[in-house]
């Protein structure tokens, strides 16, 4: 069988994919890769038709001197003695606005393969190298990743000195305790220090900034809070705007409400003493 797929990207990009087992491995579609085994590993479901047959194997790919790349693959099905061996020849093609990915070969299959039709086994087989040359541009068009943060480029370190700071540092020579600095002769009378001018008007004292002082509410829950434990702090009820609101206090009686029981009931006791004393003079 021949197939060729157009994809639109460069040659270039395209054989720096084939040549990553890895990324060869993400291209077909539908793999399931087993932990642990080669790049190029697992199991793969086909559909032809309306039946699905899944299939664990092996592809192996490998790059020759003309440019072309031999694809090996052999598959057994996970459920059933039926196998598959292919047999490709991969080649990639320079053309306009892209490349064209040309591939060739024989592949031999038994067992639930050779019950269904030719024309779907075909078609999906089309279908399939279709996909995988498809994701091969899909990988080529996306910019590799570093392996690792090392890979990435590290930039010189900013605290060593530039030739230019080394130059400064090496005119600055030390003294040799005798005030005389480089190129001047040691036994050289001294010379004569410059009078002091006359003293200027006193620089003003650079004022204090003034304090940042929190808002009232703030300063007061401080205060409020310090001395107190987390427990009292936590189910204190809360003060200022958030403060709960105080119920509605009754309403107490005037003062001549007040003294009126008092007053009735004694009229009404000084009322029974005088009739009883009534009472008695009869």
């Amino acid at each position: 069988m021949e197939h060729e797929v157009f994809v639109p990207v460069p040659a270039e990009r395209l054989r720096d994919v084939l040549a990553d087992p890895a990324r060869v491995a993400r291209a077909v579609p539908g793999l399931q890769q087993d932990a642990g085994a080669e790049p190029v590993a697992g199991r793969l479901k086909v559909r032809i038709g309306s039946h699905s047959i899944t299939y664990r194997g092996t592809l192996r790919l490998s790059g020759g001197e003309d440019g072309t790349y031999a694809v090996r693959g052999d598959a057994t099905e996970s459920r059933g003695t039926g196998t598959v061996a292919l047999a490709l020849t991969l080649r990639v093609a320079d053309a306009d606005g892209g490349s064209t990915v040309v591939l060739g070969g024989t592949a031999t299959a038994d067992g639930r393969v050779t019950e269904l039709p030719p024309e779907s086994v075909t078609s999906a087989t089309a279908r399939l190298l279709t996909r995988f040359a498809e994701n091969l541009g899909t990988a080529a068009a996306e910019e590799p990743r570093p392996a690792s943060v090392f890979d990435t480029e590290v930039p010189p370190p900013s605290l060593l000195a530039t030739d230019g700071e080394r130059d400064e540092d090496d005119g600055h020579g030390e003294s040799d305790g005798s005030g005389a600095g480089p190129g001047e002769d040691a036994d050289a009378a001294p010379t004569a220090a410059p009078e002091p001018s006359a003293p200027g008007p006193p620089a003003p004292e650079p004022s204090a900034p003034e304090p940042v002082r929190p808002p009232a509410e703030a300063a007061h829950a401080r205060r409020t809070m310090i001395g107190r434990s987390a427990e009292e702090v936590d189910h204190a009820p809360p003060r200022g705007r958030y403060a709960p609101v105080p119920a509605p206090q009754p309403r107490v009686a005037g003062a001549p409400l007040r003294w009126a029981a008092p007053a009735a009931a004694l009229v009404v006791a000084s009322a029974i003493v005088v009739g009883r004393a009534l009472r008695r003079r009869r």
